[in-house]
């Protein structure tokens, strides 16, 4: 660095040369050391404001000896005094208090920035991958799985069509996406016009229908009313079971308690809660979805906590960037809720609770795939604390984990859900298992009480975590040990 020569003598810095020649016995190395010492290429790049003139000692031909200290320099040795201002720098002031060096910390955020930084290009690269596979003719699904199981950019449409295809609800080819919807969302608006109209409002949609293809008979008198015969089975007062409006009243029973269930759906996000017109709107789209449900799957009907599990999927889909697919977010909800509970029905059919297929039969699997990867935690629950799974993971299985995490968790989650090539439910049961084995050190040190509060409200976790343990695992070996 060379000093500003048009400086005047007022401002003139000190002589850093000459100080440094006062101080320089107490930084003078043996003879045989300094002719094997490579300083910088400028002392000034470490000290400013100093001027290098001497070529002797700033030597860059030599080299430094293997085993041999150089001592650390302070910027006080050159008769300097340390203080420390406000804005994080050193400050150190000359003796004669003529002049000061300043020295910047180095932010202890920079780590942390570099990685957000890093975080920000990875997603940046993920989310290009994925526009570019969604924008093939043909969705290699295979791809798509690998992608999305890393975790799926929030906003946009991204979501929302990668869930519909994963899903089943899309087709794999881009030139079948625009029929397949306008099918399926006809059906959709006939479905509701037939199960979930009141029965006169059918019977007039009918005469409608009849009166326009049968042609036009003039009445005796002008302007008089014609009297409709009504059947036993259409009365309103009729107590007959293949009567309209006794199923009428009937589902209005399964009507109230959707709405009950509702109120109660993610109360903390406003898209679902509170009296706003948009939230009013959410929640009546949910429950002609699950009314609708409930009168097409009579044994199965409705059962509380289906809320839940719809909650993710119409969110995604309500919230799509594109108005269109937004707008049809309750036809296409409704098919892709059932897409989703076909893999797992059977654990809503008291009937077949005991069967292969149940949920006890699936509690079983995540009994066997904790022992298969952790004994000792095994036994400690089974055998110790008989803390059995149907305590606490009855609910993880039936509401998909949407009852443990907070909303974007969730998300997260069935990402990895719903790519799975094995299924929903394998990725289901690895989840709650590395549940388990992520908090084992506690489960062993705790007690009944203790351990059933633990797993009926899991603590905060690292998701991305969570995942990995849950991929890692092998469900017929024991070779898989978590470290804790």
């Amino acid at each position: 660095m060379k000093a500003d020569s048009n400086r005047s003598n007022s401002t003139q810095p000190p002589n850093w040369l000459a100080m440094l020649n006062q101080k320089k016995k107490k930084f003078e190395l043996p003879l045989k050391v300094r002719k094997n010492v490579v300083f910088p290429d400028r002392l000034g790049s470490l000290v400013i404001g100093f001027e290098s003139k001497d070529d002797a000692i700033l030597g860059s031909d030599s080299e430094f000896e293997s085993g041999e200290e150089l001592e650390t320099f302070q910027p006080h040795a050159f008769g300097f005094e340390r203080e420390d201002d406000d804005d994080g720098h050193e400050v150190y002031n000359s003796d004669d208090g003529k002049s000061e060096l300043r020295i910047k910390h180095r932010n202890e955020k920079d780590g942390q920035n570099q990685v957000s930084v890093a975080k920000l290009i990875a997603a940046d690269e993920k989310r290009s991958d994925l526009e570019f596979e969604l924008s093939q003719k043909e969705i290699n699904l295979e791809k798509l799985q690998r992608i999305a199981s890393t975790g799926l950019p929030d906003g946009g449409s991204l979501r929302a069509t990668t869930w519909k295809l994963l899903l089943g609800y899309l087709p794999p080819s881009r030139d079948l996406w625009e029929r397949e919807l306008t099918e399926n969302r006809l059906k959709y608006k006939k479905l509701k016009e037939e199960l979930l109209s009141t029965p006169t409002e059918v019977t007039r949609t009918k005469d409608k229908s009849d009166s326009s293809s049968e042609p036009e008979t003039s009445s005796g008198t002008d302007g008089q009313l014609e009297r409709h015969e009504i059947s036993q089975e259409d009365h309103p007062l009729s107590l007959g079971k293949a009567s309209a409006w006794h199923q009428y009243f009937r589902h209005t029973e399964i009507s109230d308690q959707i709405d009950r269930d509702l109120q109660r759906t993610h109360p903390d996000l406003k898209f679902f809660s509170g009296d706003t017109p948009s939230s009013k709107k959410s929640r009546e789209a949910m429950k002609n979805i699950l009314l609708l449900f409930a009168k097409l799957n009579p044994a199965i009907c409705y059962v509380q906590g289906m809320n839940e599990v719809l909650a993710p999927i119409f969110y995604v889909f309500s919230t799509d960037a594109d108005e269109q697919n937004a707008a049809n977010a309750e036809a296409d909800s409704f098919s892709c809720f059932v897409r989703l509970l076909s893999d797992s029905v059977d654990h809503f059919c008291q009937q077949l609770d005991n069967s292969p297929v149940g949920i006890h039969s699936t509690l079983s699997r995540l009994s066997e795939m904790l022992r298969a990867n952790d004994d000792e935690l095994w036994r400690h629950l089974e055998f110790k604390t008989k803390v059995n799974p149907q305590f606490y993971a009855f609910r993880w299985i039936t509401l998909l984990l949407t009852q443990e995490f907070n909303f974007n968790s969730i998300m997260r989650i069935w990402d990895s859900l719903l790519s799975n090539p094995f299924g929903v439910q394998d990725m289901l049961l690895r989840v709650c298992c590395a549940m388990l084995l992520c908090v084992k050190s506690r489960l062993l040190s705790g007690d009944f009480t203790a351990n059933l509060k633990l797993l009926q409200h899991y603590p905060d976790i690292n998701i991305e975590f969570l995942l990995q343990v849950a991929r890692d695992l092998t469900p017929d070996t024991s070779s898989y040990r978590l470290s804790l």
